[in-house]
């Protein structure tokens, strides 16, 4: 058995296989070397539990220890710099506001407009099938300005509507006229003069209620068509004016 520390060693190191040398950034491995070397001479020398078993003489510790060198000199070596630094690149990260999001901003819109059509149609059906539900009354019956107004019962009031999306009282009369081919001015206070005025007692349904203010659809018996006012609907309501005036148109 070697009687030196630096000849266990060095024959360890072969036997082994690896050598890792770790400082100054240096990373060494090696193959792995025979467990078992046949030195000059014929004397075999076998290493056991990291022990070497068996005996060498210089020129055998010699060509273990040129192995040892060569098995270094031939591993690959990877250096790095002490002072090396790793870089992340960073990419910059824009926010935007919602209400800065143009096109954000026209989704919602465009979200909203579908949702006002939607609301119109909805009403409008609810107004068809309350119009359905009542029926003209005798007094009126002949009378085509009367039915078609009476078509649009539960529209909403809406402040110079004209369609059946929501009509305020002369948007209304105006309307309805219009689908028996006569043009009624737009206004209540221009439709004042747009018939013939006539007494209660000869008004026949079809005939224009005004009233300062205010135009309707008279229906016959004290009754009428109207779009009141704000926050109500189309109706078919007893005559509610003092002292209105009667006008016949066409």
């Amino acid at each position: 058995m070697f009687t030196t520390t630096a000849q266990v060693a060095a024959v360890q190191a072969v036997t082994r296989g690896a050598v890792v040398a770790a400082g100054s950034g240096l990373l060494m491995s090696l193959v792995a070397a025979p467990a078992q070397a046949a030195p000059a001479g014929g004397v075999a020398a076998t290493v056991e539990g990291g022990v070497l078993q068996g005996s060498l003489n210089s020129a055998d510790l010699d060509a273990l220890a040129g192995q040892a060198r060569a098995a270094l000199a031939s591993a690959p070596v990877v250096t790095v710099a002490t002072d090396a630094e790793l870089k992340v690149e960073k990419a910059a990260v824009s926010v935007v506001s919602a209400a800065e999001n143009d096109e954000y901003q026209a989704q919602l819109a465009a979200e909203a407009e579908a949702e006002a059509a939607e609301a119109a149609a909805a009403a409008a059906a609810e107004a068809a099938q309350a119009a359905a539900a009542v029926e003209i009354p005798a007094s009126a019956s002949g009378s085509a300005v009367v039915s078609i107004a009476m078509r649009y019962l539960g529209v909403p009031y809406l402040w110079a509507g004209s369609t059946p999306e929501g009509f305020d009282c002369s948007g209304f009369t105006s309307y309805v006229f219009a689908q028996v081919g006569i043009d009624l001015p737009r206004t209540s206070s221009e439709q004042r003069y747009a018939g013939t005025e006539v007494s209660w007692a000869d008004a026949r349904p079809g005939d224009l209620i005004w009233s300062p203010g205010h135009i309707a659809i008279y229906a016959g018996d004290g009754m009428q068509v109207e779009a009141p006012v704000p926050g109500k609907t189309v109706r078919y309501t007893a005559i509610w004016q003092s002292n209105p005036t009667f006008l016949r148109v066409g």
